[in-house]
């Protein structure tokens, strides 16, 4: 199925329903890809694998936070 007519099937709910079963089963779920992404996708987006440690230093000590 060439690219048009899933982009068509995809917006137009009326030429969707004129289609085969074959040609259904060939749309693909969300228009959007792939919703989920593996434990490496993840890892490789910017900030997803780092971590960060926050420190406040005040001159009064019982207000100190480490995190």
């Amino acid at each position: 199925m060439a690219n048009f007519d899933i982009i068509r099937a995809l917006k137009d709910e009326e030429y969707r329903n004129n289609l085969s079963e074959e040609q259904q089963a060939q749309l693909p779920e969300s228009p959007a890809g792939a919703i989920e992404l593996t434990t490496e996708e993840l890892h490789s987006v910017a900030g997803g694998s780092q971590t960060y440690t926050l420190t406040c230093t005040l001159r009064n000590h019982d207000n100190c936070c480490i995190a």
